[in-house]
């Protein structure tokens, strides 16, 4: 009789494209990536590109590439402070929009600066307030102080680790984890089972918000994706990547290929079964 195998149940975690991981080409541009390099769908960046703030513009890619939105991240970057009104509920209310719109199943939103101070003192109870409104998860995500050589600013409120407070869901960004000097495990251990979304990438623990392809830095990115395979996880796992200093097309779909690539072999490897 032949030996037992080793069998790899495949995950139920989607693995999507962040379309800020082909800047600076156009929210376009990331639909046709993701379709060409198999991706199971996108998380949309509303950021200056129009097409990223064009709810029809977006259904039309979606529909022409065949490729699901599955999150959209609300625009809370400081260069996308006029995106959608200036008044960020209007933007988490059109996110929320957005999201119910396209079928994408979560919201990504990024705590307060500190100078938006009645957003901030509100900001706990009104993400709540919308998540009892809505099947879509607003995922709070982990942000990090800024530092500039030995100092440091503590620029969002309630605060930038996202743990110290109640919120329903969470998005875990390692890049973020790596920038605060955060241990990145304990962080996912203390979301527990309010962990619904992964924005997948790696640092070095530079003051810079790096997001290097998994593998290239010093975050536990493999253990994390394994650890979660285990538990269950079924949110996305987001590779979010800085694809800057990419000197082609073809360089930057290589890289974007070898992060899907990290991400499906650590997500399946965690899942392997003795086959009876």
């Amino acid at each position: 009789m032949a030996e037992p195998r080793d069998v790899v149940r495949i995950p139920d975690a989607k693995v999507a494209l962040s379309t800020a991981s082909v800047y600076p080409e156009s929210t376009a541009t990331a639909f046709e990536i993701a379709a060409r390099l198999g991706y199971d769908g996108v998380e949309v960046m509303v950021w200056t590109d129009p097409v990223s703030q064009d709810i029809e513009a977006l259904r039309r890619l979606s529909d022409y590439h065949r490729i699901p939105v599955l999150a959209v991240h609300a625009p809370c970057l400081l260069i996308t402070q006029r995106v959608w009104s200036t008044d960020p509920w209007t933007k988490l209310q059109r996110a929320r929009a957005a999201a119910e719109k396209l079928g994408a199943g979560t919201v990504v939103v990024h705590p307060p600066f500190r100078w938006q101070r009645q957003y901030a003192r509100d900001f706990v109870d009104g993400v709540w307030r919308m998540a009892n409104e809505t099947d879509v998860r607003f995922a709070v995500e982990n942000m990090y102080p800024w530092r500039y050589r030995d100092r440091e600013m503590l620029a969002y409120a309630p605060d930038w680790d996202v743990t110290k407070e109640d919120y329903r869901h969470f998005t875990i960004d390692l890049s973020h984890a790596s920038t605060s000097r955060t241990d990145t495990l304990r962080m996912v251990e203390r979301m527990g089972d309010r962990l619904g979304h992964v924005h997948l990438a790696d640092g070095r623990g530079s003051a810079k918000d790096e997001h290097l392809v998994p593998g290239r830095g010093d975050q536990p990115c493999a253990e994390v994706l394994e650890g979660l395979a285990l538990s269950g996880f079924d949110g996305h796992v987001v590779i979010e990547v800085n694809t800057r200093r990419a000197m082609s097309g073809a360089e930057r779909e290589a890289d974007l290929a070898e992060a899907l690539a990290f991400a499906r072999l650590h997500l399946a490897s965690a899942l392997k079964v003795p086959r009876s």
